[in-house]
């Protein structure tokens, strides 16, 4: 694959503003759905006839505070668009965040406390920047005016809907004909939500395809008080590791911004063929044309897949981790794999006697507690799938205690770990 074919969004930054059809081609790549299209067209002709920039919104509730590639399909959109010449709010729901968005829950969310929701939106700021500029992007919070609002500003809010089309939103549906409870604070979030692009007078929203109804919500609100509608764009969610779930801390099918080089290599390694093209659309810097092109060599037999996997893989890597430690990542993945060695540094984990007997200590036990699984759970289902080994054998007894002595343990293909029972 050529290297021309690697076109970086941020060339963009040296480029006169591109004409309004050329910014609709790049903006639609790798979305769902554009809510108008038409509309969308009219605003980038204002916006390049006037040159003003149109204003983007994104809102993120900082419900946990870490940002895996399942996250980076709309900061990427968001970086694109900042590129096109656009004004970016990253705007961060601390006063929504509180109450917890209802999107595909089967039950009332919990509500967070005001110290770790600002907590998490911290750790959200570190890593954005990963992935935005920081000198394009405005951060808000939207307590910076909910909290403003009287009793009377909120009845008024909840006069905009009726609990009829609040209804038709499909978790509430579920749980309404279940008999499970929604609370009126629930039904709040999404008004919530619609007045923050009133406030910011938004021209786009962006959003998951799972954040339609809220998206929408506030396109309508803006049409009620008699403002120009916002365009909604909504992106798709990301699958994780296992090809079919949404890429998910809680289901570990996961990549975060953060894994380590080596550890980001690895599980892009392991991702199917056509989970990887859905990656390279949606999270590499390759050109719409080389996109093609690499589709139509992978399809003729000119392209390996694993050549194009590994290519990904460094390039996602380099992203967040620098040229240097990408390539360091790449070389080690090969020796690990291509040749059966060893990682340059393995880890290793010390039996103490107070969590070890006469009988040694459990294997689930050590793997949870050193960290290269996150539950003993976890451990036990890679032991029944055959993919733990002790000193190059199979382990397949997940009840039977490992006796003292010195190990190499393996989990998995990418995880080792040495271990030592204290004497």
């Amino acid at each position: 694959m050529s290297a021309l074919n690697i076109v970086s969004e941020f060339c963009i930054l040296f480029m006169p503003m591109l004409k309004p059809s050329e910014q609709l081609e790049i903006i639609k790549r790798g979305v769902v759905e554009i809510i108008r299209e038409d509309e969308l067209l009219k605003k980038l002709e204002r916006s390049y006839n006037t040159a003003a920039p149109l204003k983007i919104k994104v809102g993120f509730d900082p419900t946990a505070p870490d940002i895996h590639l399942g996250h980076t399909v709309l900061l990427r959109k968001m970086r694109q668009l900042q590129d096109l010449g656009h004004e970016v709010i990253f705007l961060i729901g601390d006063f929504t965040g509180m109450i917890g968005d209802p999107t595909g829950r089967n039950e009332t969310r919990k509500p967070m406390t005001k110290e770790d929701v600002l907590k998490n939106a911290e750790t959200y700021k570190e890593q954005v920047f990963k992935v935005l500029d920081p000198q394009k992007t405005q951060v808000r919070f939207n307590s910076e005016w909910l909290e403003k609002m009287n009793a009377m500003d909120i009845v008024k809010l909840g006069g905009m809907r009726i609990v009829a089309r609040m209804l038709e939103r499909e978790d509430f549906k579920k749980r309404f004909e279940s008999h499970q409870d929604i609370t009126i604070l629930e039904f709040y979030y999404p008004l919530f939500q619609a007045y923050d692009s009133v406030y910011l007078k938004a021209d786009i929203e962006l959003g998951g395809t799972d954040q339609r109804f809220n998206l929408l919500m506030g396109r309508s609100m803006q049409k009620q008080m008699g403002m120009e509608e916002q365009v909604v764009i909504m992106l798709p969610l990301l699958e994780g590791l296992d090809g079919i779930n949404k890429m998910s801390k809680s289901l570990g099918n996961y990549i975060g911004i953060t894994d380590s080089p080596k550890d980001m290599f690895g599980k892009i390694m392991s991702i199917s063929d056509a989970l990887m093209l859905k990656y390279y659309e949606l999270l590499s810097r390759l050109s719409i044309d080389g996109l093609n092109s690499l589709k139509r060599g992978i399809e003729a037999g000119q392209i390996h897949p694993k050549k194009a996997k590994e290519d990904l893989a460094l390039e996602l890597a380099e992203q967040y981790h620098g040229k240097e430690q990408a390539l360091k990542a790449k070389e080690e993945f090969e020796h690990i794999f291509k040749e059966k060695g060893l990682p340059d540094e393995v880890p290793v984990f010390e039996v103490t006697k107070d969590i070890s007997d006469e009988k040694g200590v459990w294997i689930p036990k050590i793997m949870k507690l050193s960290g290269i699984t996150a539950s003993t759970g976890e451990a036990i289902r890679l032991i029944k799938q055959g993919a733990v080994s002790i000193n190059g054998k199979r382990w397949d007894e997940a009840e039977k205690a490992l006796p003292q002595g010195e190990y190499l343990l393996k989990a998995g293909k990418r995880r080792f770990l040495k271990v030592i029972f204290q004497s």
